[in-house]
């Protein structure tokens, strides 16, 4: 098998290590560092719960090759959290209830970064779109739509908004 020697950036820290060419992203965060928030779905790239930002982008971390990574920044759900405090979309979770197994949470949740990210307030319909590549056996996505919703309303200073408010935006 051959190996190849790896310079990337993961939450703010750059790593340098040789893997074999046929790592994927996804095995380098788990099995090299240790970082066991993205999860392997199906590992064809169809359910999302191994999302991760690639330069900013949500991308499936099963189907990006973990060479294709140097000189690129990779940032995972171990980063959101500051000094103890959650980010805003891992609150609205779990104050909608959109956490139930937590499998596609750590997906979820990168999706809904990347979209805040690109587009601070979306309306519903591109909430639904932003998430489309992430499956959810257990909430329905009600939950999940309604914490994006929240969370993007709360970091633009619209907290008191209701659900019918945004969805006139």
């Amino acid at each position: 098998m051959e190996a190849v020697r790896v310079r990337i950036t993961v939450n703010g820290d750059e790593y340098v290590r040789t893997v074999p060419t046929s790592m994927t992203l996804l095995q380098f965060v788990r099995e090299e560092l240790d970082l066991t928030g993205a999860k392997e779905g199906c590992g064809k790239g169809e359910g999302g719960a191994c999302t991760v930002l690639l330069d900013g982008i949500a991308v499936n971390s099963c189907l990006v090759f973990a060479y294709q990574c140097t000189g690129r920044s990779v940032i995972t759900i171990e980063a959101l959290s500051r000094d103890g405090l959650l980010h805003p979309v891992q609150e609205a979770f779990i104050r909608h209830g959109a956490v139930q197994c937590g499998f596609c949470t750590p997906g979820m949740i990168m999706s809904a970064i990347a979209l805040l990210a690109s587009n601070p307030l979306p309306t519903q319909a591109q909430i639904r779109e932003a998430i489309s590549g992430n499956l959810c056996r257990c909430t329905g996505y009600k939950a999940i739509i309604e914490s994006i919703d929240d969370a993007a309303r709360r970091m633009a200073g619209w907290a008191g908004a209701s659900t019918s408010d945004a969805a006139e935006r």
